[in-house]
């Protein structure tokens, strides 16, 4: 019996994954046929790879012995493939994280260049806080995934999706009737509309007001930052949001930023994934996203 790629991929899915079943949803096939693609494997090695216990899956000394090897190959087939400069070749799911900022920015110029350079490769979207792909990313639910920090995991490879700033914003009669120059006190007359607790804006504005020695406000903490805009349209509050996300509103005239001279640290954000364990597509659409945060602007145009 011959061995073959489907059979390496399962390998080394179930080797990075530790369950059969999270390499089948990877690999876009059923479990039985990741056992039978192991089961082949080992036929063909004469060895065995893997033991298999309710609930767990362990390498054989053997098994991880030859995991580098089945490795190396397939980084070279993908390598084959790249040289080939026929990029339809490649198929598969790319697990890809966002957050909402980048939905609500250039994401969809990405899934366009995306799919241009792999036609053949089908994306599975996850929207969601930072926090929780960076820990997504770390137990590789996700294959890729596009975040602010701090991260609490380290991820050996990056592509820098550029700064971007945040900026305080009300509807526009909430902003006429707070005037220029408006102090804190005068902001806390209002709810203060922010980013989920979990996440950096909010500490930051949490720890500003603290620091002034006032009451904290009525934060209404949300993890859904089109739904906190849209609340602070509608005169609920006044916000702090990344200025991307609120500059098509406030060119439309449904809001308008604040004069106050404070906002939260801008936010970096960072294409992240294996670079040691991906598929070379997972670095090649790294790239993408890069050039797709320069073209929107988030390399070079945006304000720090």
């Amino acid at each position: 019996m011959t061995l073959n790629l489907k059979q390496l991929e399962a390998f080394v899915s179930v080797a990075d994954l530790g369950s059969f079943s999270k390499a089948a949803l990877r690999l876009n096939t059923t479990q039985p046929n990741i056992s039978i693609r192991i089961t082949a494997l080992e036929s063909a090695l004469d060895t065995s790879l893997m033991d298999r216990d309710p609930g767990s899956v362990r390498l054989t000394a053997k098994g991880r012995d030859l995991l580098a090897y089945a490795r190396r190959v397939l980084q070279a087939t993908d390598d084959l493939m790249i040289a080939s400069e026929n990029a339809a070749i490649f198929d598969g799911v790319l697990r890809l994280g966002v957050t909402e900022m980048v939905v609500h920015t250039w994401l969809e110029d990405f899934l366009q260049r995306l799919a241009h350079a792999f036609p053949s490769l089908a994306v599975e979207l996850t929207v969601d806080l930072s926090v929780t792909l960076d820990r997504d990313l770390a137990a590789r639910a996700l294959d890729l995934a596009f975040q602010s920090g701090p991260f609490e995991h380290m991820a050996s490879g990056t592509e820098d999706l550029g700064t971007y700033p945040l900026t305080w914003v009300a509807s526009p009669s909430v902003a006429a009737a707070l005037g220029r120059g408006i102090v804190l006190e005068s902001l806390l007359a209002y709810p203060i509309l922010t980013h989920a607790r979990n996440t950096r804006p909010f500490a930051d504005v949490e720890r500003h007001v603290r620091q002034a020695g006032r009451i904290l406000p009525r934060l209404i903490p949300s993890n859904n930052l089109a739904a906190c805009m849209r609340m602070t349209v509608q005169g609920m509050g006044v916000a702090t949001l990344l200025d991307a996300m609120v500059s098509p509103e406030i060119e439309a005239g449904t809001l308008a930023r604040l004069d106050y001279d404070w906002t939260p640290d801008p936010l970096t954000f960072h294409a992240r994934y294996d670079a040691d364990r991906a598929p070379r597509y997972v670095s090649m659409a790294a790239e993408l996203a890069r050039d797709a945060a320069r073209a929107f602007g988030g390399m070079d145009n945006q304000k720090t």
